[in-house]
């Protein structure tokens, strides 16, 4: 069976044996189709908005608006959104004033480059554009305290907009269920210390804290409270097909439209392997997703979620901008092993979180039950190895190993695309 795997802007072929031993772990085919009008199901979905009335009715009475964006390291479609939720407050209210806040959470600087790639040169050249810093206290306002009991700092642009909005796409997520929605506000917008308190050890060790789950997921519940606090009145996510195009649509309320496109992506997303494997190939959908390591791990959840006790997971990501965290890398380079280090993580409390913390119990959890053979451009190399997994240069050589491993008879599983699915185990 010929399979390709994403790998920055390009893909890497990989040639399997069929039969019992293969599984092929995608999304349905089809449920989500290719070469639809973007524009169309945007706007489709903004002419029908799901809890709340429409977006011109909502700025009649508004005299400014903010609108949430993704930063860098999502891949929405902004030229798709953005421009008809413009549109749309300016037919209700040809005098107001917006503005938008990217929304970095703890992440850097979005370049000038990378916004004239978002949003284009007339939306960059014509609009009010500010990047959240999560460090910058004069910028930041306190708004109480979340069910959790830490408490929550936002962005001083979108707590006092008389009408905030959010952009975004819904995929899988590792441990906050799903992507988009009430994620634009947290972490998107908020201090560090509220995104800490939110991906501290023990909401990421919960049970609920996974791929594909709302209800019960501690970290989605202070989600829920700092969107409905922050006062964020409507969204448009959006989900994307294999291409990242804009495949469905969903606008309105913020959390109604939020979870009308979670239970949609669920019933394309979810799938229950047929074995649990002992060599597990997985990527993190190519660019811009797997930009960086600490993107990558996300992969290696999906992975996690498909493997056996002991198995080997095979993650291909490129990598372009390196490491994606000092801390990250220093955490793993310098324990003593993955299973000692995230003993120590889990002994800390929600006031202890340190930057990164989060991604790095992730990766430490699956270290200490599995080993990760990691494709990627070979001046990582030294990186890969220190922070304890198998690096291999090409994908061929990196399943040699893995065989080698754990023998020709390896049972196998392929996640071509490790970030668009939900892997749940009986």
């Amino acid at each position: 069976m010929r399979l390709s795997i994403p790998y920055g802007q390009t893909s890497l072929p990989l040639d399997l044996p069929g039969g019992q031993g293969l599984a092929v772990l995608e999304p349905k085919h089809g449920f989500f189709p290719e070469g639809r009008d973007q524009d169309e199901l945007v706007r489709a979905a903004m002419t029908a908005p799901l809890g709340c009335e429409p977006l011109e009715e909502l700025a009649r009475a508004a005299k400014n608006a903010v609108i949430l964006c993704s930063d860098h390291t999502r891949p929405v479609p902004s030229r798709h959104i953005v421009p008809q939720m413009l549109a749309a407050l300016r037919r209700g209210n040809p005098q107001i004033q917006i503005s938008l806040l990217i929304a970095t959470g703890c992440h850097r600087e979005t370049t000038t480059q990378e916004l004239r790639g978002k949003f284009g040169d007339e939306i960059l050249q014509n609009e009010r554009i500010f990047i959240h810093d999560c460090d910058d206290e004069a910028n930041l306002i306190s708004l109480g305290a979340l069910p959790s009991g830490a408490e929550l700092r936002i962005n001083r642009l979108a707590a006092q907009t008389e009408l905030l909005l959010a952009e975004g796409f819904i995929e899988p997520h590792f441990f906050a269920g799903f992507s988009g929605g009430r994620k634009s506000v947290l972490p998107g917008v908020c201090a560090r210390a509220t995104v800490l308190g939110n991906h501290c050890a023990a909401f990421i060790r919960d049970p609920g804290a996974v791929a594909g789950v709302l209800l019960g997921n501690p970290i989605q519940r202070d989600m829920e409270a700092a969107a409905r606090m922050a006062k964020l009145r409507y969204i448009v996510n959006v989900i994307l097909n294999g291409k990242k195009e804009v495949a469905a649509a969903f606008a309105g309320d913020a959390l109604a439209a939020h979870e009308a496109g979670c239970a949609a992506l669920r019933a394309a997303a979810a799938v229950r392997p047929p074995f649990l494997a002992d060599i597990v190939i997985s990527s993190n959908g190519g660019a811009p997703l797997d930009q960086n390591i600490y993107q990558a791990v996300k992969g290696m959840s999906t992975a996690e979620g498909a493997a056996a006790e002991g198995a080997v997971i095979i993650l291909c990501a490129a990598c372009e901008d390196g490491v994606g965290g000092e801390e990250f890398q220093a955490a793993l380079a310098r324990c003593e092993s993955p299973a000692a280090l995230l003993r120590q993580i889990e002994a800390r409390s929600m006031e202890e979180t340190l930057p990164d913390q989060w991604q790095v119990q992730i990766l430490a959890r699956i270290l200490s039950r599995h080993t990760v053979i990691f494709v990627t451009n070979e001046a990582l190399r030294p990186v890969v190895e220190e922070m304890k997994m198998v690096y291999a240069k090409s994908l061929d050589g990196a399943l040699g190993i893995a065989r080698a491993m754990k023998g020709e008879g390896a049972r196998v599983a392929v996640i071509p695309d490790g970030v668009s699915l939900i892997v749940e185990r009986s």
